[in-house]
């Protein structure tokens, strides 16, 4: 029921829009990383680019803890019990790298914390998932017509990849 005094007139009108889906996640994504002191977010979603693909395969950060004085600050930094010496020997370079990100020496020290080997990349800064697509195969008669097609093309390369978008054009679900 609408309320007296009101009209439809005088309701605002809503402009619908398309937006990014970033930007809706973005707020809940920048309070939850600040919740475990993360002041950007690029440290948890850039890990692997930051760090590198060696230690970011061994390691995940956790939080990032500030001291009173005010003096740097300590990255926490999740790895499995056996891979923690090899990580504890990177953490220099750890420390050179997040702080390159940050833009300032904000990080002095790493400390790490030692889990289970199934435990370290579950949770808040896990991994991303593997993506393995599955492989598209099409009749025998079909993948004989396309190389005698594409028998004229000289370079090796060329052809292979001509293959595998004629094989993706003709596997295409729809």
């Amino acid at each position: 029921m609408r309320k007296p005094g009101r009209t439809p007139q005088s309701q605002p009108k809503r402009s619908w829009k398309f937006t990014q889906a970033g930007s809706l996640i973005a707020p809940h994504l920048r309070a939850a990383s600040e919740k475990r002191g993360f002041a950007h977010v690029r440290l948890l979603t850039d890990w692997d680019e930051i760090v590198g693909p060696e230690i970011a395969r061994l390691a995940r950060p956790l939080k990032v803890g500030y001291a009173r004085s005010g003096f740097g600050a300590t990255l926490t930094v999740l790895v499995t019990g056996a891979a923690a010496p090899q990580v504890q020997m990177m953490t220099r370079t750890i420390i050179d790298r997040v702080n390159a990100c940050y833009g300032y020496s904000a990080i002095s020290r790493v400390t790490l914390t030692q889990t289970a080997p199934g435990e370290a990349m579950r949770g808040f800064a896990e991994g991303q998932a593997e993506f393995a697509p599955r492989p598209r195969r099409l009749s025998p008669e079909r993948e004989q017509a396309m190389q005698s097609d594409l028998c004229d093309v000289e370079d090796e390369g060329l052809r292979a990849a001509l293959m595998s978008l004629g094989t993706n054009i003709e596997t295409k679900r729809r």
